[in-house]
């Protein structure tokens, strides 16, 4: 699946050239010229990753990442920007920064860097309030660690890597110690009333887990 970058850059041909170069890598990229358009489409979309540059209209991009942070907003932050001076540097840090790239720059090093920060996050899954660490096995709701039995552990890995992909009952059933459609119903009740995931029966056919 790809990843969801929103760039916001008032500047229309830096604008179009980092959306292209981004797109190129099969980034799906949301671009928006002003901080009040980036704050409507943070709150529309999940996205994997921001790109901010600072000087914008409307809203400020320190303005519009302090407020998302303040909101518990924990996606990762890129500034771009022509402020150079300490201070500045400082404060995009400061609200929440996970980088700061000092304009002018080549595109290609801003691409460097978004591939370096989305590679980290590659082992780890959000959905909603649960943050899945898929190599060490590791799940948390609202910053807890939360523990799965084993029936629910495996139905929890195969709806977490299969995102708004329909699952066939039987795939399902193999992971039940006891197959029947009841048991996986009942498991299914279990698992949801448990993580919040937002799975679906799909009469028929099979069950999906849609993306919020």
């Amino acid at each position: 699946m790809a990843k969801n970058i929103l760039l916001l850059e008032d500047d229309t041909l830096l604008a179009e050239t980092l959306q292209e170069l981004l797109e190129s890598e099969g980034y799906d990229v949301t671009l928006v010229l002003d901080g009040g358009a980036a704050a409507d489409a943070s709150y529309e979309q999940r996205f994997d990753l921001y790109i901010f540059d600072i000087n914008v209209p409307e809203i400020s991009g320190l303005e519009l990442l302090e407020s998302l942070r303040s909101a518990d907003d924990k996606t990762p932050a890129i500034f771009i920007s022509a402020l150079v001076d300490l201070n500045s540097i400082s404060k995009g840090f400061e609200v929440g920064a996970d980088d700061y790239i000092k304009k002018p720059f080549f595109p290609e090093e801003l691409l460097i860097r978004v591939n370096a920060k989305l590679a980290q996050q590659s082992a780890t899954i959000l959905y909603g309030d649960l943050e899945y660490d898929s190599q060490a096995k590791l799940l948390r709701k609202e910053g807890r660690a939360l523990a799965l039995g084993e029936v629910q552990e495996r139905l929890f890995e195969l709806f977490i890597h299969n995102t708004d992909k329909v699952l066939d009952k039987d795939i399902l059933m193999d992971c039940l110690e006891r197959p029947s459609p009841t048991a996986l119903r009942v498991a299914l009740t279990k698992l949801k009333q448990t993580t919040g995931l937002n799975i679906q029966n799909l009469r028929g056919i099979g069950y999906i887990l849609e993306s919020r």
